[in-house]
């Protein structure tokens, strides 16, 4: 029974890995240097062919990144590597744009969330075990933390006004947390929003306390 529980909340942290990290993702992974998408920008200026960039893209604005491609493909001695980069950036900030996120200039080489960063190696390697152990031990330890907190406020709740307002502070932390994690797991977050929302009493802000 331990073993079917551990694998079970292995499974949904991996899901709820993949689910908060948008939009994110493409702020923290995306506008990196090192990043998958100017990974994909060096391989194109070194076969010049801007194939491998434009699944980044929507149709709509390849012309745009296919101008920017030329110009850095064109672009010699010490005027390349400014090509290069704004090619780069030009290629980044529509990449984002497209995924309603800002841009707000490319970031340099490491700027990246470690379950993001374990991630891509989970990809190269085949193999997801490292990332779900990462995931579910942060997970675990983050229900943990405000378990422990709210169960020892829990306890003097109604002494007084203030540890009874110490304890209400807690316990918000701790269900909101609970709660996102969960529904984010299920892939029912956007539903449920919208559900209490579209019911909520009138004069009632929406918020869950």
């Amino acid at each position: 029974m331990m073993r079917y529980v551990k694998i079970a909340v292995a499974a949904i942290a991996a899901v709820v890995a993949v689910s908060l990290a948008t939009p994110q993702f493409a702020s923290a992974h995306c506008d990196t240097l090192d990043g998958p998408v100017i990974q994909d920008a060096r391989k194109a200026l070194e076969s010049k062919s801007v194939t491998p960039v434009l699944k980044w893209v929507k149709e709509k604005d390849e012309k745009t990144v296919i101008a920017a491609f030329n110009k850095a493909v064109a672009a010699k001695g010490n005027k390349a590597e400014a090509a290069h980069k704004q090619f780069f950036a030009t290629l980044v900030k529509i990449h984002r744009a497209g995924e309603g996120a800002p841009f707000t200039g490319l970031k340099p080489a490491g700027a990246v969330e470690p379950a993001v960063a374990e991630a891509d190696k989970a990809l190269v390697s085949g193999s997801a075990d490292n990332l779900v152990r990462l995931i579910t031990e942060d997970v675990t330890a983050g229900i943990r933390k405000r378990f422990e907190r709210v169960k020892a406020a829990y306890r003097h709740k109604d002494e007084s006004v203030a540890q009874g307002r110490e304890f209400v502070e807690a316990y918000v932390d701790y269900t909101h947390f609970v709660e996102k994690v969960h529904l984010a797991a299920t892939g029912t977050a956007h539903a449920e929003h919208d559900e209490h929302t579209r019911h909520a009493p009138s004069g009632h802000d929406g918020k869950k306390h």
